[in-house]
């Protein structure tokens, strides 16, 4: 069979994301710090903007905000035409240049605790060698996660002589830190601390783990003593911590900053987008005259000035659609949350993010970014714009959303008995009589994700 080449007209629809489509799905998803940070990246790459200084409002309605914006675009619309000379502000608010937060100095964190009294103490300078890289190896909550074999391979010197410098530096302030593990970690501190018995040491060396178990009276059946003298030592043994260095934890306390406010007005529950410290853009006059001087410019310079201006307006109009959208979608959720609002977390309702989105009339992806590290202030509290959205369970021919069932679990537990703490299956048996129908098994899932433990270790005598 022949073969032979020609060529063929064929029309076919594909999907293309343009630069400027990912522009407003990135500014969306965007939480209110990294917005500033893109905003303040943006005016240093492209110099057709630049800040202005905001004027005084005090105007909180939407309907007059969106008019003045309407106005503004077609100003700068008309302006691409070259009908007219408008500049294009975007936001409204100040922004403070310098804060108290940048006189504050840093904590001292575990590391740096522990080299200045590595420094202060008598060591040859081999061991404070050895020293220092023990205690770049010590994590966190105080504990060495480093091989003495390997230490010692490295330095050419004796397992002893690493362990000799590592007992040293486990007496430091906070005492324990570089244990080896919890067993360790408590006697040292039972022998510092002046707190040494030989039944703690016998409970804390083979005992530990059934200890976790809080089954006492089995313990000291075993033991051949009374459950007394296992609760007396369980009282020595919870003075001491199992994780000294978090003392010195080197975590940072986040602030959080809404990017809405959910208030009541009158009969209503309004929403405001939070504008303060936002910077105001507009496009730069001097680049748009300068456009206009043909005679000044070069054919290379006027394009790269027409792209910037074009880039510009795309970043400016970007950043107004999320600020609509997420007002939109703020604004929905305060309306089907209206009952949480004014009565607390036992009537949140469920929510999924069809719902929002048939609502809003935009895509659910959208709704999704709109509401990534968004938070919002209510009269309930700070929360985070997806805390709203759950899934829900039947009680009593009405819907219940998952945090309610959360929530009606850790009421249980706080009013149970400490020396008969519910079981799982306890629970779902109390949730039951209440027509809430859930497994024991999700019971289970909830509690931990609460940072509650199973009921064995609640037990308290």
């Amino acid at each position: 069979m022949a073969q032979e080449l020609r060529q063929d007209l064929k029309l076919s629809q594909q999907l293309i994301i343009t630069p400027q489509l990912q522009l407003a799905i990135r500014l969306l998803q965007l939480s209110r710090l990294e917005l500033l940070d893109t905003i303040k990246e943006e005016i240093q790459t492209n110099p057709l903007l630049e800040l202005e200084e905001p004027a005084p409002s005090t105007d909180l309605s939407r309907d007059k905000a969106d008019t003045e914006e309407a106005q503004n675009l077609s100003e700068l619309y008309d302006y691409l035409t070259g009908d007219s000379d408008a500049s294009f502000a975007v936001w409204s608010g100040s922004e403070d240049e310098t804060s108290h937060e940048s006189f504050i100095t840093r904590s001292p964190s575990l590391s740096d605790h522990l080299l200045w009294q590595l420094r202060l103490s008598r060591f040859t300078p081999e061991e404070e060698e050895i020293g220092v890289y023990l205690i770049g190896n010590i994590d966190d909550d105080g504990y060495l996660r480093v091989d003495l074999q390997e230490v010692a391979d490295l330095f050419k010197t004796s397992v002893d002589r690493v362990e000799g410098v590592l007992k040293r530096i486990q007496r430091f302030d906070p005492v324990g830190v570089g244990a080896r593990d919890l067993k360790e970690c408590l006697l040292v501190q039972l022998e510092v601390l002046d707190r040494k018995d030989p039944f703690v040491e016998r409970l804390i060396t083979h005992h530990l783990h059934e200890l976790d178990r809080r089954d006492l009276k089995g313990l000291a059946r075993r033991l051949g003593v009374s459950e007394g003298e296992i609760i007396g030592a369980l009282e020595v043994i919870s003075l001491l911590d199992p994780k000294p260095g978090r003392i010195y934890s080197s975590e940072e306390t986040h602030y959080i900053v809404p990017d809405v406010y959910i208030q009541k007005v009158g009969d209503e529950f309004v929403v405001f987008l939070n504008d303060d410290g936002m910077p105001k853009l507009r496009l730069s006059r001097y680049y748009r005259d300068l456009m206009k001087k043909e005679e000044v410019l070069n054919d290379e310079a006027r394009s790269f000035l027409k792209e910037k201006f074009k880039s510009a307006l795309w970043f400016i109009k970007s950043i107004h659609q999320r600020q609509r959208t997420l007002y939109k979608v703020a604004s929905c959720i305060a309306r089907f949350q209206r009952e949480f609002l004014e009565k607390g977390i036992d009537h949140l309702k469920p929510l999924i993010l069809k719902d929002v989105a048939e609502a809003v009339g935009v895509h659910e992806s959208t709704v999704s970014r709109v509401t990534t590290n968004k938070y919002a202030y209510t009269p309930q509290g700070i929360f985070e714009l997806k805390f709203f959205f759950n899934k829900g369970y039947e009680m009593g021919g009405e819907n219940v959303s998952v945090e309610a069932v959360k929530e009606k679990i850790r009421r249980i537990i706080a009013s149970e008995d400490p020396k008969k703490p519910y079981t799982d299956q306890a629970i779902v048996r109390i949730l039951r009589k209440e027509n809430i129908d859930i497994a024991r098994r999700t019971v289970a899932k909830y509690r931990e994700l609460m940072g509650i433990p199973p009921s064995s270790k609640r037990r308290k005598s």
